[in-house]
């Protein structure tokens, strides 16, 4: 039986302080380092830190590195791009990260995977019209609403490693039935989850 993907949510994110970033900057890889640097606001890289290490956490309970313990630290390793500019680490288990102003999203499995995570966020008309097809429209009543469809629709994307690309396939990407999508609502944000149909979901929050 697979080993149930991994993921973790963080959102306290009054500990967002440039003190915070100083701490964490000598704990990730120089590659790391270098990509949060070039940030020009505290939060920029703070998410980019925090996130490394929310996924060397995950990481180091996953199935292949605990069968393999000489590649457990990240730090040896350094993603690499597919086409699509999705980050992939060589050899690695397969993973997904997002962050918004209200928190940190991670998810870690041996299959494709996609997450996403948003604060509550308001569209205009014009931006519902551009990204829902007609049956999705109809359900959009509130900000919720399209935040939720929004979340679903960028963790399929980025489980498939395009992300999103059009608005043609934003309004059809939710039709690819490959993909179970699952959905946690915050008061103050929702996450998606999208994950192979024949996997057995066991999120660990």
């Amino acid at each position: 039986m697979r080993e149930k993907m991994q993921i973790e949510i963080f959102d306290n994110m009054a500990q967002c302080t440039e003190a915070e970033v100083q701490r964490m900057l000598p704990l990730v890889s120089a590659q790391r380092r270098e990509q949060a640097l070039r940030y020009k606001h505290t939060f920029g890289q703070f998410c980019c830190l925090k996130s490394w290490l929310m996924l060397d956490g995950l990481l180091k309970t996953s199935m292949k590195y605990r069968q393999n313990p000489d590649e457990i630290p990240i730090n040896k390793h350094k993603f690499i791009y597919n086409e699509h500019g999705k980050p992939l680490l060589p050899n690695g288990p397969y993973f997904s990260i997002s962050h918004c102003k209200s928190g940190i999203a991670v998810a870690v499995d041996e299959q494709p995977i996609g997450i996403d995570i948003e604060t509550i966020r308001h569209a205009d008309r014009e931006l519902i019209e551009r990204t829902m097809n007609a049956k999705e429209q109809k359900r959009i009543q509130t900000d919720r609403d399209f935040t939720r469809l929004w979340t679903q629709k960028e963790a399929v994307g980025k489980a498939i490693g395009t992300g999103l690309q059009s608005f043609e396939q934003i309004q059809t990407i939710l039709q690819n039935d490959e993909w179970n999508v699952q959905t946690v609502e915050n008061e103050n944000y929702i996450y998606s989850i999208a994950y192979g149909k024949l996997h057995c979901f066991g999120a660990e929050v």
